[in-house]
């Protein structure tokens, strides 16, 4: 009998969002989308609600409410701000919840889907950068399942599922990077840095955020911390490596000195069709490798000493706590002043290593002392720019 997921998705005029959408076009005997939720875009939002027949809708701002009631089909069910976005993340009838809300929004309805016992696909790093110990926790209490949809963790997931899982058979995670767009340049010419520079991304289609994390290798330092409570090692076994074709999207290395790679062409339905139809695989419209017309495969050291994102991660992520909170925290304020034109590029990571460095680290942080700690960091942040 074929599984047919019910899905709602938080974050649907993103640039997952509407991959995720794309998938439900491909696959309708697969999936169906039963809620939709966005920030602002309320005229793309209702149009989605209509193509796909949702009967519950959520805006996150709050005074675009009667603005999205006024566009929806009759019937349709709207839901609004921070309560709305719980209402629909524990939805009667949802059995998945897909999460790419950029930021530290997703959390609360991340834990409240968890809570209800849905399963969760993760495409906001932030929910497990920020929260990661207690969200994994709360999903193990719950007994739901953990789905990436980063590509890189797609990877992993996909590497570990019948080869020992996380445990004392695994030496290594490697996560892949494209290096972003400055990959080569050298440090002094990185200081002229413009916007649109940072945002032209070589490999991926992303959301200004990501795409400047990208540039930073903020996306990949937040990835490892990501992959270390998502497979359950410590940042002493996850590493990172320079991979320009952003063909291997990542890599397990073995005990016995084996490697597993996944390697598919740089499309983000892919991870998110196989969380949605996980553990089976299905028939979908990626295209096939043509190894022949690949050519070649190129792997390269990160350069540490110009992206200074990977040890402030490794940092963060060896001491844990409340620090990698304080990290994602400091790095949202650096981006949006980099985007405003506020910073330069190189400033970002020097602002985050200073608020890291004023943080008072709590070991053991609750889900309050946590939030704490965010709020505490954005302030500083604020400050410092």
């Amino acid at each position: 009998m074929v599984r047919r997921r019910k899905v709602v998705i938080l974050g649907a005029t993103g640039s997952i969002g509407t991959s995720a959408l794309k998938v439900a076009r491909q696959i309708p005997e697969r999936m169906e989308v039963v809620g939709l939720a966005a920030g602002r875009r309320v005229e793309e939002l209702a149009g989605q609600a209509r193509e796909f027949g949702v009967g519950h809708v959520c805006i996150a701002d709050e005074s675009k409410r009667a603005e999205l009631q006024a566009l929806v089909p009759a019937g349709t069910t709207v839901h609004a701000g921070a309560a709305g976005l719980i209402e629909l993340a524990t939805l009667e009838g949802a059995d998945l919840v897909l999460v790419s809300i950029v930021g530290t929004e997703g959390l609360a309805p991340a834990l409240a889907a968890i809570q209800a016992g849905k399963d969760l696909a993760v495409a906001s790093k932030e929910i497990l950068v920020m929260a990661g110990e207690i969200v994994m926790r709360e999903a193990r209490k719950a007994g739901v399942a953990m789905l990436p949809v980063d590509s890189e963790h797609n990877a992993i997931f996909q590497c570990l599922e019948g080869n020992g899982g996380s445990g004392k058979n695994v030496a290594r995670l490697i996560l892949t990077a494209s290096g972003g767009p400055f990959r080569t340049w050298e440090e002094k010419d990185l200081s002229a840095v413009t916007v649109e520079q940072a945002l032209a991304h070589p490999t991926w289609v992303m959301g200004p955020k990501i795409s400047i994390d990208s540039a930073t290798l903020f996306n990949k330092g937040l990835e490892m911390i990501e992959a270390r409570w998502l497979f359950d090692v410590e940042m002493g076994r996850v590493d990172v490596v320079v991979h320009p074709q952003s063909i291997v999207h990542s890599m397990v290395e073995f005990v016995d000195g084996s490697v597993l790679a996944q390697l598919s062409t740089t499309d983000m339905c892919f991870p998110i069709q196989y969380a949605v139809t996980w553990p089976e695989r299905v028939a979908g419209a990626l295209p096939p490798l043509d190894f022949a017309k690949l050519g070649r495969l190129d792997f390269e050291e990160p350069r540490t000493e110009v992206f200074a994102a990977l040890n402030l991660a490794r940092e963060a992520g060896e001491r844990c706590g409340t620090l990698p909170a304080v990290l994602n925290a400091a790095n949202e304020v650096a981006v949006e002043a980099f985007l405003a034109g506020r910073i330069p590029f190189l400033r970002i990571a020097d602002l985050v290593g200073e608020v890291m460095g004023r943080h008072g680290l709590v070991e053991s942080p609750s889900l309050e002392e946590l939030l704490a700690a965010d709020g505490e960091a954005r302030r500083v942040a604020a400050g410092l720019v």
